[in-house]
């Protein structure tokens, strides 16, 4: 995203496309210039195929390798099975919520994969909650794409 841009903003919005692949997709790092992180995977756990093409087009284009999942199952297993460098997990989802996939991360991990959770609730115990299981960063929707490049960025360095 070019830096003359406003920052675009995500919205929780149900998307016209509601056919949405239900198994995960693998997406092949995308070379970039000035990008913050060629060769670094993210998986985004999302069921909101809206969000997740926002956030997919904004990492790739820092040169990030975006795999993506479309529930909190499939996110768990692709975790387990990918070994992501980071993992944006929405907390509302179908089959397996984001604080169910994160307690499961979390646990018995020596070295846990980072974790930035999004989520359209406003309640401050959600929060509490999430860094109670060790969340890493906790953006609430809607957010500015440029807030999640900076967390990326941060947590990724």
């Amino acid at each position: 995203m070019p830096a003359s841009k406003k920052p675009r903003k995500v919205s929780k919005a149900v998307a016209a496309d509601a056919d949405a692949s239900s198994s995960g997709e693998r997406v092949s790092p995308r070379a970039a210039s000035g990008g913050g992180g060629p060769g670094r995977r993210i998986l985004l756990v999302d069921d909101d195929p809206e969000i997740v093409e926002s956030m997919k087009a904004v990492l790739e284009s820092r040169g990030y390798a975006i795999l993506v999942a479309r529930d909190g199952n499939q996110g768990l297993a692709m975790a387990e099975q990918e070994a992501p460098d980071l993992v944006v997990l929405d907390m509302m989802m179908p089959k397996r919520s984001g604080f169910l996939v994160l307690e499961k991360l979390r646990r018995g991990n020596p070295n846990p994969v980072r974790v930035i959770m999004i989520t359209a609730n406003e309640g401050s115990r959600h929060k509490a909650y999430a860094e109670m299981l060790g969340v890493d960063d906790y953006i609430r929707k809607p957010f500015a794409m440029d807030r999640l490049l900076d967390s990326v960025d941060r947590l990724l360095s």
